[in-house]
């Protein structure tokens, strides 16, 4: 895991643990739907930045027989487990206790209380997201958009805890809404509302992460600007006459498995295609340095049907 990852992972889980123990004595106090549908999703989104730190640990582990490209995909295994529990703890509990205030309303208390806890979690969330911003957008490219740098991205946490906080930040304006309105309109039903509308938002994003979480898991290629270098590295050398296809497979966010069958000048002798297939080796990982496993195959042309 780079170090803005990690970064960005521990300030999420500060700010979320303070945050979700501030809702729950909110919600004592209080008695609002809104905050405590807020403190189970905080409580849940802590449990995640846990989930993601352990990933990352287990990710470490060396290869052996039984996984011999290692376990790095634990990163990816455990960014889907993520989105799991904000769909179940987050998403589901929030409609349920919303759901269940509308059938069993009741009046807000303390609202000076509710207002000053939703506000200070607002406050330690923007910090939260602010260093998550900053740690992306030393790898995010400045013509991308956020949305296609959270699609792309081959490091699952970044993405994950964007995500986890911009929810965090609109759910806890929804709380905000819904606890007000229901004190000026003496309708507690407001505050359910905002509770509904948190859980429909955590389902959303809970929905997203695991879309993308699942690809990274099952397996995708590289960049279409990463493959393009690789091909580019390929034919720079004077031994290649062709390129016949070329496969790439993320193992994890800093493995990348390259797979490809090349066709040399065919005059080559046996030792003279091994130095060949060396040195391209050598030209590929100075264009992609996460390149890790490297599998070259010589063949002709027209003796494959894969193009």
């Amino acid at each position: 895991m780079q170090e803005g990852s990690k970064k960005a992972i521990v300030a999420a889980f500060t700010a979320n643990l303070g945050i979700s123990i501030a809702k729950f004595v909110g919600f004592i106090l209080t008695q609002s739907a809104g905050l405590l549908a807020e403190s189970v999703h905080s409580l849940a989104d802590t449990s995640n930045q846990a989930l993601l730190l352990f990933g990352s640990k287990r990710a470490k582990k060396e290869a052996n027989s039984l996984h011999p490209f290692g376990y790095g995909r634990e990163r990816y295994f455990w960014s889907f487990v993520v989105a799991l529990v904000l769909f179940s703890m987050g998403g589901l509990f929030a409609l349920y206790e919303g759901i269940h205030k509308i059938s069993d309303p009741h009046e807000t208390d303390n609202l000076a209380i509710a207002i000053g806890i939703l506000v200070a979690a607002i406050l330690l969330e923007s910090f939260s997201l602010s260093t998550a911003v900053k740690e992306a957008q030393r790898i995010k490219p400045k013509s991308q958009s956020w949305l296609k740098f959270i699609k792309s991205a081959k490091q699952p946490e970044l993405p994950v805890v964007l995500l986890e906080d911009v929810g965090a930040e609109i759910g806890l304006l929804l709380a905000l809404g819904g606890v007000i309105t229901a004190h000026y309109t003496h309708n507690p039903r407001w505050d359910a509302v905002g509770s509904i509308s948190i859980g429909v938002l955590l389902i959303i994003i809970a929905a997203f992460l695991a879309i993308e979480m699942k690809g990274l898991l099952i397996g995708e290629s590289a960049l279409d600007s990463e493959v393009a270098s690789i091909r580019t590295a390929i034919l720079s050398h004077h031994a290649t006459k062709n390129v016949i296809h070329l496969r790439t497979e993320h193992l994890s966010p800093d493995d990348l498995l390259v797979a490809t069958k090349v066709e040399f000048d065919h005059s080559l002798s046996v030792h003279e295609l091994s130095q060949v297939i060396d040195e391209i080796e050598v030209l590929i990982r100075a264009q992609i340095p996460s390149a890790h496993f490297i599998f070259i195959e010589p063949d002709i042309a027209h003796s494959t049907i894969l193009n």
